[in-house]
């Protein structure tokens, strides 16, 4: 060995005897190989008769899911748990002794491990004094994260809010973070372990942020985490030497909260959206309801951005969300007074030789024309709707009439007729008991054949849990239709396609629109529509617009199409003028 190595060798020796941690080489099942003097010193007083020989077995006592844990994660290599903080027990063997360790477990390869043990036992407890001098009490501390809780954030905001500030380099901001489509998680893997996705978030957010650094007698807040609701989270930020500097947090929270999380086995991974309230000189006092409301809605701008993502609040945001109050109360009336109306838009029979079949089905849909502002998209008042828990009446509402429409256009045109109506149903509707027998008494009054209809949902819908499983299978029992919703954008891959109780897939526009250039996404389609063909599902393409991509659906053998190239949704006169069309429409 030259004198360099020597050298190297001798410094990563004198690396590991003084490391003020405690570095352990281990075997998959916990056998010690190498440690550390700190860790042979932190490890000493917690093992029985002083055998060192397996780590889990002296952590066990203390966090008996290790070896679990080591053997569930079925990566080559990576981190498998960081931070993982666990209680020693009083009494104490000897004065000074660590009462909280953290503990950090790396896999190397197939069958060494590395762990890194750190006493934390004075940070805890300076951490525990800090959060002390924050909250007034024990009610404002959330029960399960141990975050400050709503009223302990409003406590510290109202603080950030009315501090004086006289300099542009002496900003506060206010994060409000919320987790995408949480519910699905609840849905599939159960409330408990929503709970533990809960606790883990906050173990990131804590981790993440830093110190607030203060100086003795500075009252400022520094950098501190709160949970404010079921998996609404907020971070409040002070002493920011630029307003950008939270944007700049922003982005790093986001980066560090959407690595994966291991929870029970599965790695999951998730996507947060975030709003963003800046504090400054010019604001005077800040109520700090109000800056968690403006927060809240930056935060739901965000969301309905796609998520994964933060929006800065402006003015603007609160002025929408008012009017979308004000939007929620019309359509109330709009309900009671009639001003919804039904659209149908034509989903045609794809064949072989490049012609349509028109009567394959239509799919209703609703329409608002506000007195005031005129007609009124879905885009703007679905969601109002949801939120207002006016969706089941709109829904139903909808059925009824699409199913009158239906059967007075079987009189009419007869085999000219559209042979299958298209439905949507919502979350509100299949989540209310007795659906069934409404839907039933809907297909009496109307004189509509159950096996008429298709009932449409989203794929979140259809893998949800048993109650909602239980009324499809009611739905089916009538002998309608189910339809899977814009296909691959939610949770459902090709490999569950099986285990969901539905007749026909409906591939998302996004995939059709670009599957004219893109050869991905053709792929996609194929395989779609032979794994559907394989269960005995038809197959429907969303939003064909060009010739060239409905070339594309036809080439992959798409049972049937749906978007503008055929036609715009259209009112009941003008449908049936569309069905008589002499001419009709080449896919070529």
């Amino acid at each position: 060995m030259n004198s360099d190595a020597e050298a190297a060798y001798e410094a990563l020796i004198q690396f590991l005897y003084r490391a003020p941690v405690a570095l352990i080489q281990l075997q998959q099942e916990g056998a010690i190989e190498m440690m550390n003097p700190m860790a042979s010193q932190l490890l000493m007083p917690l093992a029985p008769h002083g055998d060192l020989t397996n780590l889990f077995s002296v952590l066990g006592p203390y966090a008996d899911d290790l070896q679990r844990l080591c053997a569930g994660f079925a990566a080559s290599h990576g981190v498998i748990c960081e931070g993982r903080r666990f209680n020693i027990p009083a009494p104490q063997p000897r004065a000074g002794a660590p009462t909280v360790l953290s503990l950090g477990l790396l896999k190397v390869d197939d069958g060494r491990l590395m762990a890194v043990l750190a006493d934390v036992t004075q940070e805890v407890a300076r951490e525990q004094r800090q959060l002390a001098s924050r909250l007034a009490s024990a009610a404002r501390v959330d029960g399960l994260t141990q975050l400050p809780n709503r009223a302990g954030a409003l406590a510290l905001l109202q603080r950030i809010g009315q501090r004086p500030r006289h300099a542009a380099d002496d900003a506060g901001a206010l994060l409000f973070i919320n987790l995408d489509r949480f519910r699905h998680i609840n849905d599939s893997y159960g409330n408990e372990a929503g709970d533990q996705m809960m606790v883990l978030v906050a173990e990131r957010l804590r981790s993440t942020l830093r110190a607030s650094g203060r100086s003795p007698g500075d009252d400022t807040v520094g950098e501190v985490a709160a949970r404010v609701g079921g998996d609404e989270f907020v971070v409040l930020l002070d002493r920011l030497a630029a307003p950008a500097v939270a944007e700049r947090i922003a982005a790093r929270l986001l980066d560090r909260l959407s690595k994966p999380y291991q929870l029970g086995g599965h790695e999951l991974a998730c996507s947060f959206s975030m709003g963003i309230v800046l504090v400054d000189a010019g604001m005077g006092d800040a109520d700090a309801d109000d800056l968690l409301r403006d927060a809240a809605i930056a935060m739901t701008v965000a969301k309905s951005d796609g998520g994964d993502r933060y929006v800065v609040f402006h003015q603007a945001m609160r002025d929408q969300a008012i009017q979308r109050g004000g939007l929620a109360a019309d359509l109330r009336n709009a309900v009671e007074r009639g001003e919804l109306f039904t659209v149908y838009q034509p989903v045609v029979g794809l064949q072989a030789d490049g012609q349509i079949d028109r009567a394959a089905g239509v799919e209703a849909l609703v329409r608002w024309r506000h007195p005031l502002r005129g007609l009124v998209g879905p885009v703007e008042f679905i969601g109002v709707a949801e939120e207002c828990g006016l969706i089941s009446a709109i829904g139903e509402q909808v059925l009824a009439v699409a199913c009158a429409d239906f059967v007075g256009w079987q009189r009419q045109l007869g085999a000219r007729a559209p042979r299958l109506l298209a439905v949507n149903l919502s979350r509100a509707q299949l989540a209310q008991p007795g659906l069934c027998d409404r839907v039933s008494a809907i297909l009496a009054a109307t004189g509509m054949s159950a096996e008429r209809l298709q009932l449409e949902i989203t794929e979140t819908l259809a893998a949800q849990g048993k109650d909602i499983q239980q009324q499809l299978l009611g739905l089916k029992a009538l002998g309608i239709k189910l339809a899977l919703d814009d296909f691959g954008t939610g949770y459902s891959s090709l490999s569950s396609l099986h285990l969901l109780p539905v007749d026909t897939v409906k591939i998302d526009r996004s995939f059709v629109s670009a599957a004219d250039t893109s050869r991905h996404h053709e792929v996609l389609i194929e395989a779609t529509v032979k794994v559907a063909r394989s269960l005995g599902m038809s197959t429907v393409a969303e939003g064909i617009e060009t010739v060239a991509q409905a070339a594309v659906v036809c080439r992959q053998g798409c049972d049937k199409g749906q978007g503008y190239l055929y036609s715009r949704p259209l009112e009941s006169a003008a449908l049936l003028a569309w069905l008589t069309a002499p001419e009709p429409v080449r896919t070529p």
